[in-house]
């Protein structure tokens, strides 16, 4: 087995093991049931850790590419079906192209050109919400999901990591949070600010509760609770017949029982008991649910043109 490893790239040498072991498994270079080198022979032979070498192997048994035979060794796994393991057959799809390309006298750096140049035209396929306060962004995303069905994954600036969260990824961040969210980001990078719901607008539709009933502000998010006391006292209730209860405490379901009515945000409204008819207070205003159902359908209608 010949490998190609480049000790100062910026894929990790585990990777590097990973992805050729697999590329020789799907080329049929490595056949079933081979014997592959040993951790210590292995690293050895191209003076890198042994640790390093057990590492590709363990993340290749998790794969089912390969398999540990005690007191044999690492065995090339045979496959009973076209797809077996996690990620495999996006992994042999990509493997077939390397090899296809190969085969008809393309380079990598052919290869390498060309899967730039189509990654870069693509839409992006889902939003990646940046949003400092964690329970701020759990509610947001919950939202974003149920406005527009598709993928919403999350972080905040301290963790994002740019090369791996920003691929295919439209950024959205909260009004006052955009700027911030830029100038840590790649130039040119696009920011979709959302904006929040008014008192008013938030208020909309909902008849306010009588106003000697009992209403109970259930949240995760502490500024959920304090935003619900202001908009609901400019309502006319009297704050004293208000129960702000936080989710996030031992046992806040049983706070609930003596509350005419319950106030939430849309992601613990999920968490209510069953018995329980809340009013969600949602924290996108309609305008911003509006532009990022659009932004969704004319993605969707880019994808289909370029598959056309």
């Amino acid at each position: 087995m010949r490998l190609w490893l480049k000790k100062n790239s910026e894929v990790p040498l585990r990777e590097q093991l990973v992805t050729q072991i697999i590329l020789g498994i799907v080329s049929n270079d490595l056949k079933p049931d081979e014997r592959l080198p040993s951790t210590r022979e292995l690293a050895r032979r191209y003076r890198i850790h042994a640790n390093t070498v057990s590492a590709a192997y363990r993340e290749l048994v998790r794969r089912s590419w390969v398999e540990f035979r005690q007191g044999s060794g690492v065995f090339v796994r045979a496959r009973t079906g076209d797809v077996d393991g996690q990620g495999s057959e996006l992994e042999i799809m990509i493997s077939k192209l390397f090899r296809t390309a190969r085969d008809k006298g393309y380079s990598i750096a052919d290869l390498q050109l060309e899967l730039k140049r189509w990654l870069a035209v693509q839409p992006p396929d889902h939003f990646l919400l940046i949003e400092p306060d964690a329970e701020l962004r759990a509610i947001l995303a919950s939202e974003i999901e149920d406005a527009t069905g598709a993928g919403v994954s999350s972080t905040s600036l301290e963790n994002l990591d740019c090369d791996s969260m920003l691929m295919g990824a439209l950024v959205l961040a909260l009004y006052g949070q955009v700027e911030k969210v830029r100038a840590q980001l790649p130039s040119g990078t696009e920011v979709l600010a959302l904006r929040s719901r008014s008192v008013a607008e938030s208020m909309r539709g909902h008849t306010p509760p009588p106003v000697d009933a009992l209403v109970a502000v259930v949240s995760r998010w502490p500024e959920f609770l304090r935003w619900s006391r202001a908009m609901l006292v400019a309502a006319g209730l009297d704050g004293d017949s208000l129960s702000f209860i936080d989710a996030r405490t031992p046992n806040w379901k049983r706070s609930l029982s003596a509350a005419d009515f319950v106030i939430t945000d849309s992601l613990t409204a999920s968490k209510l008991p069953k018995n329980c008819s809340p009013r969600v207070f949602k924290i996108l205003s309609d305008a911003s649910r509006e532009e990022l159902n659009r932004f969704t359908e004319v993605q969707s209608q880019r994808f289909d043109y370029s598959c056309t």
